[in-house]
């Protein structure tokens, strides 16, 4: 499985591929930081994104596109740029049909360290390490992509049981309700043949 992991940001977003196999081998095949002035307009900021987006989507063709989902910050403004990046993203995915998910900055934590409470410089350490790679990727939004693809190799298999355990649920669920209606109309015709011999 070929996961593009993004570290959405306006003026930095990281961009990771790696190639998944069955249990936690993981192999990193590209990653880069696409950055955008601060003072350039926001519609040409996320234009450069989306462009960006686009390209990494062709090149390397993932099968699916995971992206860190976005928490209110005390900066406002950052917290919506990152969201509207992300955002960017996730329409260039979806454009293609290719699946999009979106994982919490503790669940990407949690999965690469251990820990939902380790700092950039731990997780870093541990893509370097998971990833074999020669040296640390740099600026801190290139290793937060590749983690963030990680995340979704190792949590993928849970994350389809769950939607099969909740399409399950659903299907019983349907079944139940259609035996329901079923039953309320049998005894709601009976009802109404027996009033109307009553009235005999």
């Amino acid at each position: 499985m070929r996961v593009l992991g993004v570290d959405p940001g306006l003026t930095r977003c990281g961009f990771g591929v790696v190639d998944g196999s069955n249990g936690r081998v993981v192999r990193p095949i590209a990653v880069d930081v696409v950055r955008t002035p601060p003072d350039m307009a926001l519609g040409s900021r996320l234009l450069l994104i989306s462009d960006a987006a686009e390209l990494w989507i062709e090149q390397h063709k993932p099968q699916v596109v995971a992206i860190e989902r976005v928490f209110a910050q005390h900066n406002v403004s950052t917290a919506m740029g990152t969201a509207q990046a992300g955002g960017i993203v996730a329409v260039a995915a979806a454009r293609r049909g290719i699946p999009v998910f979106f994982h919490t900055p503790s669940e990407v934590k949690a999965a690469v360290t251990g820990s939902g409470n380790a700092d950039k410089a731990q997780v870093t350490a541990m893509v370097t390490r998971i990833l074999n790679l020669k040296e640390a990727p740099k600026p801190a939004d290139a290793a937060d992509a590749l983690a963030i693809a990680i995340c979704h190799c190792w949590r993928a298999p849970m994350i389809e049981r769950l939607a099969k355990a909740e399409a399950m649920a659903a299907e019983q669920m349907r079944k139940y309700q259609a035996k329901l209606a079923e039953t309320t109309r049998v005894e709601a015709g009976r009802a109404e043949i027996t009033k109307k011999a009553g009235s005999r």
